[in-house]
């Protein structure tokens, strides 16, 4: 008890105390959330080094200067000079380079790739955000009817009490009533720290802490049964995010190739260039002259160079074999992840179809429950049911519940973890399940 108490005090003293609703939580953690500010700053990078690449292919300017002063020894000693270069202006312009052509096409897939990995991280954090809240509110529930079970079987357990005391009931009536009542009690605390750990993992994602949520609404919720399989499964080839970046790994792994075998072929640029020279001699030996010692140079020069590869060792044919098995590497990896896709999308189908019937059948589980417990009870009070019977008809009662429970949240993560399975999921998608939420109810529990 008092631990669990400083667990939610230290809670509220660290930061500020929220309550929200799913929209509102998701909200807070795309502004917060440290992988998608990364995977954002990824984003960006991959895009500028498009720049990058492309300079390559744009002219090369540079402008370049110098200065010295020289000393003579020997036969030139008394002869002192300053020389410089007073400008020098140099332009080269590729002509014909495949590489760089090709290296740019590369940079630009890796480009797309980090896009589409933004895209995915923004899908991960509304799935991750949903699951999490979700399973706070699972947690709620089963703590709320483990406290109710508890406290059903603490009235049977004073009630068997009271007719042992007058005779009307045995000593293993009581002890079974104390043991069921016990067994609620341990089952309480490992729910409290289920729950504990529940909000622990919402607090990670948005980065808050919350005193209250949004529950679902029962007058509200409702199922649809999922789109056809066959549709969801042609939607997924052309939306689905991890066979696109696998697609883009696999073209640029064909463009690897190409960009191994251009070693092969020549390179042709074109060079200019212009540049003035201007040398200063002085000192006692330096012959008199019209300049008076100082002279001026320069040239201008236009030309094209080619670079024709003929042998490098084999280390071209060695790339392109490299390159060729990543390839092969890249195309297996893209049909591995096509089965996955598959077997995701067919999993959270068959898992929204499972829920709408587990919903409609353990509602059905409850009904018929509460009806056994009120005939065992009826039966115990009139001596024809024992205490054991109605132990396990009040435990039948709170675990039909509990699967009722744990069933609607079920299909609501199957719903999302079929649009993330297809690649479809959007932030609009939280409000079709927002909607079906209603009153907020404290986090804050504690054990009684």
């Amino acid at each position: 008890m008092k631990k669990t108490l400083t667990f939610l005090v230290g809670l509220m003293l660290s930061q500020s105390v929220f309550a929200e609703n799913l929209i509102q939580v998701y909200e807070q953690a795309k502004e917060t959330n440290p992988d998608l500010r990364s995977s954002l700053a990824e984003k960006n990078k991959a895009y500028a080094a498009i720049s990058g690449s492309r300079a390559s292919l744009l002219p090369q300017i540079g402008l370049s200067a110098s200065y010295g002063v020289t000393h003579g020894r020997r036969d030139t000693s008394g002869v002192k000079s300053k020389s410089g270069n007073l400008y020098q202006v140099a332009l080269s312009q590729s002509i014909f380079n495949f590489s760089n052509w090709k290296a740019l096409d590369v940079t630009k897939k890796q480009a797309s790739i980090a896009d589409i990995a933004y895209q995915h991280q923004s899908q991960t954090l509304i799935l991750n955000t949903s699951v999490a809240y979700f399973n706070v509110l699972k947690a709620l529930d089963a703590l709320s009817f483990i406290d109710a079970q508890k406290k059903a079987i603490g009235r049977q357990l004073e009630q068997t009490r009271q007719k042992f005391q007058v005779g009307l009931a045995t000593i293993e009536d009581v002890q079974n009533a104390q043991a069921n009542h016990d067994l609620t009690v341990a089952q309480q605390v490992n729910a409290l720290n289920e729950l504990n750990n529940a909000i622990e993992d919402l607090r990670q994602i948005s980065g808050r802490f919350y005193s209250s949520l949004a529950s679902i609404n029962t007058n509200t919720f409702k199922t649809e049964p999922p789109t056809q399989i066959s549709t969801l499964l042609k939607k997924s080839e052309t939306s689905n995010l991890n066979l696109l970046t696998m697609r883009l790994n696999q073209d640029i792994a064909r463009e690897q190739i190409k960009l191994s075998q251009a070693g092969h072929l020549p390179t042709a640029s074109l060079d200019a260039s212009t540049n003035l020279n201007k040398t200063d001699r002085y000192g006692n030996n330096v012959a008199p002259s019209a300049h008076g010692g100082k002279s001026y140079s320069g040239n201008n020069y236009v030309g094209v160079s080619v670079n024709l590869p003929i042998f490098s060792g084999g280390a071209t044919m060695s790339k392109v074999e490299q390159a060729q098995q990543n390839y092969v590497s890249f195309s297996e990896k893209l049909e591995s992840t096509n089965r996955s896709v598959i077997n995701q999308v067919r999993s959270s189908y068959n898992n929204i179809s499972s829920s709408i019937s587990a919903i409609k059948a353990y509602q059905q589980a409850v009904i018929s429950a509460q009806s056994s417990l009120e005939s065992t009870n009826a039966g115990y009070l009139a001596g024809t049911r024992t205490i054991v019977d109605v132990l396990n008809a009040t435990t039948q009662l709170y675990s039909s519940k509990q699967h009722l429970s744990d069933a609607k949240y079920n299909y609501l993560t199957s719903q999302l973890q079929l649009k993330y399975a297809v690649g479809t999921l959007t932030s609009d998608d939280l409000v079709y399940l927002n909607n079906m939420l209603g009153k907020e109810i404290s986090t804050l529990v504690t054990i009684k």
